[in-house]
């Protein structure tokens, strides 16, 4: 079973599984005849050092990708899955549901740990005195997503789509979702007229419902506004607009921000990709009335939920791409919060931020990808990271959420 044929798809081979890699799946390697190291498969749904038995789902230039259909020797943190919809050719949300919950987060940190090494130039002492662990959050490994988008087949039926495919699986609940999400009848009616099906349960108890059908929106229950609770305020946004989805990352990621910064009063802060404004609140808390707050947001509704959320703080709001507001010119920041999306805020963004030489940067990331890139060209601007937190926001999966303090190699002044 160790040779590849000409035709890869839908071959079996018997392999040994490497280490974890970004994106929920190990590291293994076809046999070499000759010796060498071998074709490398990116192999789902095992773990480190199991013999396992793997169809190949995908050929791409240099390596493949494949399934763990057969378990031939388990590693012994692997645990039953909980949900009936995981696994090979099945839903492709979740990638850990045969890992033991502590593991998860342990292969988590290694792949932060990988990506900042090999993309942020990170040496091994620099990462041991960070102390890089992944926390958990308080609530399980289930129930927590409070916001769960479902794909819609072309016969109408709700479902969740396979890993990097278009294929709707049918289901029935989704075991992660928040509890109030699962008992909304959606997935046991047809859907015929919809591509996609959001539902969302907010903190304060409000659930709605919107569909979306040739890029148009349309709400089918519940408010087209949500009030969700975070940092001791009230939030006002729109339905389908961003929110954190665990219920404890929106005061978890502002505790941090605001320990990593550490406002002064009379100081003038950054939020970029600010959304509805939760971080710009615990800033302007810092900053006081003596200080200012700039939100930038380029999304329109995230920004008028912003300018709503914020009006009786020190805070302004501005609604543009983040990038374009840098080139435009803003008032010179002592600290700054950067919450960019999955892919991470680019050498520009990143460029830009160093130019204005704030004393300190709290970078929220999603990706350990895109941070470790991030990372490097800070580095090279002469920010480095000083302090990292990890947090196990979106257990099952293989995401992971970095929150990185950048501060100048020099002393922490104004230049």
């Amino acid at each position: 079973m160790s040779e590849v044929p000409a035709e890869r798809i839908g071959t079996r081979l018997e392999l040994t599984v490497g280490p974890i890699a970004h994106g929920g799946h190990c590291v293994a390697r076809v046999p070499s005849p000759t010796g060498g190291r071998g074709l490398v498969v990116f192999v789902r749904h095992a773990l480190p050092g199991e013999r396992v038995v793997v169809e190949i789902t995908e050929e791409q230039r240099g390596f493949l990708r494949g399934d763990a259909v057969e378990i031939l020797a388990p590693a012994p943190q692997r645990v039953p899955a909980p949900c009936p919809h995981a696994g090979p050719n099945a839903c492709g949300g979740c990638d850990f549901q045969h890992v033991d919950a502590a593991y998860q987060r342990a292969l988590k940190a290694q792949v932060v740990q990988e990506q900042l090494v090999r993309l942020g130039r990170l040496s091994p002492n620099e990462i041991e005195a960070l102390g890089l662990h992944v926390e958990s959050l308080a609530g399980g490994s289930l129930g927590w997503r409070s916001r769960l988008r479902y794909a819609v087949s072309a016969d109408g039926r709700v479902g969740l789509r396979k890993h990097r495919s278009h294929e709707v699986v049918p289901v029935e609940r989704c075991l992660i979702a928040h509890p109030a999400i699962q008992d909304v009848p959606v997935t046991d009616q047809l859907w015929p007229t919809a591509d996609e099906i959001e539902v969302i349960a907010s903190s304060t108890g409000e659930l709605s419902v919107l569909t979306t059908t040739d890029g148009l929106g349309d709400r089918v229950m519940g408010p087209y506004e949500v009030i969700e609770r975070a940092v001791g305020r009230e939030w006002s946004l729109a339905a389908g607009g961003f929110w954190q989805v665990h219920p404890e990352a929106a005061d978890t990621f502002a505790r941090t921000v605001v320990e990593m910064l550490a406002p002064k009063p009379g100081e003038t802060a950054w939020d970029l990709y600010g959304g509805a404004g939760l971080f710009a609140a615990v800033l302007a808390a810092g900053v006081g009335v003596t200080g200012a707050v700039l939100v930038v947001e380029g999304d329109a509704r995230g920004a008028a939920a912003a300018r709503r959320n914020l009006v009786d703080l020190p805070a302004t709001v501005r609604a543009a791409p983040v990038e374009k507001a840098l080139r435009e010119g803003l008032p010179r920041p002592d600290i700054v919060v950067l919450d960019p999306p999955r892919s991470g805020a680019g050498a520009r963004v990143v460029k830009a931020i160093v130019a204005a030489r704030p004393r300190a940067v709290a970078y929220v990331a999603c990706d350990p990808a895109a941070f470790g890139r991030d990372v490097k060209t800070f580095r090279d601007g002469g920010y480095h990271l000083a302090a990292l937190r990890v947090f196990d926001a979106f257990p099952m999966t293989h995401h992971v959420e970095c929150i990185g303090l950048l501060v100048p190699e020099t002393a922490p002044g104004r230049v």
